[in-house]
């Protein structure tokens, strides 16, 4: 399904209505995006024709943030800056996203296979980086991924909860990413 612009202002306005709101009816869900229950219903038909809009948004938006990232080819470290950046742009994706989470969402299932681009890009990233020596090498490619989208993911929530000033995100998860917790004025 091709979405128009306002179709994509349409669907994170219900992708936070959603998490905020998870047993909202089709009409309570339409006022919290600021639409009528008539236009909801011609963009989706039914509450479960709308989680799978978004789900496949958000696959369509998981599969822009890695190919637009120059995740094989540039730095490492300024590809790393433009992939929390290019996360942090869909906020309310990866919200819906984290709320839609399931255990078997990255197993071997249909449903885990469908996820499976994602995590071969974000892991190939990482394995780059190590090779290139901007990345430590005592830590899987697999790990790195995992620990990315455990802090991507935890920082959109945190925000979305006012735990975590949007402003600063990127720059906390970039630093976080890179040197840890430790102060770097403490001496060692």
């Amino acid at each position: 399904m091709s979405l128009t612009p306002q179709d994509e202002r349409l669907i994170k306005a219900l992708a936070l209505a959603i998490v905020d709101r998870p047993r909202a009816t089709l009409k309570e869900l339409a006022e919290a995006a600021g639409v009528s229950k008539a236009t909801l219903h011609r963009f989706c038909g039914t509450r479960d024709n709308l989680v799978q809009i978004m789900e496949g948004h958000g696959e369509t938006v998981l599969n822009q943030i890695t190919t637009s990232t120059d995740l094989s080819q540039g730095d490492p470290v300024q590809a790393l800056r433009s992939l929390v950046n290019e996360h942090l742009a869909h906020r309310e994706m990866l919200v819906f996203l984290l709320f839609q989470y399931r255990p078997d969402t990255f197993t071997d299932t249909d449903e885990g296979k469908r996820w499976q681009f994602y995590l071969d890009a974000l892991d190939a990233f990482f394995l780059r980086g190590q090779q290139l020596g901007a990345f430590r090498i005592d830590i899987t490619a697999a790990v790195f991924t995992e620990l990315f989208l455990t802090m991507i993911f935890a920082m959109v929530d945190a925000e979305r909860r006012g735990r975590a000033a949007s402003a600063n995100s990127a720059n906390v998860v970039e630093q976080m990413f890179l040197h840890g917790a430790a102060n770097p004025a403490r001496p060692q």
